[in-house]
């Protein structure tokens, strides 16, 4: 993997533990030589992250809609920043640029985003692994959920399991490395639909 989108929030949250983890998830990043492609914020744990991979020597690509630019505080140091004119584009340009994504805490942008690229695997337009980085429980009732929605049949395992799940950012990166999509004929095609 030679890039990761990372979905998170631009707010810090109320636990010290979501800023740590954007440092922990930082710091993995650079010492495996991955990019962070992000969404572009100068603050929250999105800023955070982006301080944390461009202070330890690494590679960050922000990607913002010109609407946001103005409310979230473009980051200025980044290695490239991407000014699109929609969010449409924008998450598309981050899928095309990144081999993988995780969600660190976020709120509804994080969670829509998240679940888009999921989405986006299950009909098969792509085959990248997608992950849940859980800090300090954040995730926990998210994934009860959707172990809930296989439970009702609404969700197919195969489609459950594409999500990784991990609360360490070593772990979860070791996960994704190792990320095998389900089979094409389980999916459908962007032809196909």
């Amino acid at each position: 993997m030679k890039n990761i989108c990372v979905y998170c929030g631009s707010n810090t949250g109320r636990r010290s533990e979501y800023l740590q983890a954007a440092e922990a998830l930082a710091e993995q990043l650079v010492a495996r030589d991955i990019g962070l492609v992000y969404g572009g914020a100068s603050i929250g744990i999105m800023g955070a992250l982006a301080d944390a991979v461009l202070a330890g020597g690494g590679r960050v690509t922000g990607v913002i809609p010109e609407a946001l630019a103005v409310r979230e505080v473009p980051h200025r140091g980044v290695t490239e920043m991407c000014v699109v004119s929609s969010m449409h584009e924008r998450k598309a340009l981050m899928e095309s640029r990144s081999d993988g994504f995780i969600a660190l805490p976020g709120g509804l942008g994080t969670l829509e985003e998240l679940f888009e690229i999921l989405t986006w695997s299950q009909l098969g337009f792509h085959r990248k692994p997608c992950g849940l980085l859980d800090v300090a429980g954040y995730y926990r009732h998210l994934a009860a959920f959707l172990d809930h929605c296989v439970a009702e049949q609404l969700l197919q395992p195969e489609y459950r399991a594409m999500l990784l799940e991990a609360d360490d950012p070593a772990r979860l990166l070791a996960l994704m490395e190792n990320y095998q999509a389900p089979a094409m004929d389980q999916r459908l095609t962007r032809d196909e639909l």
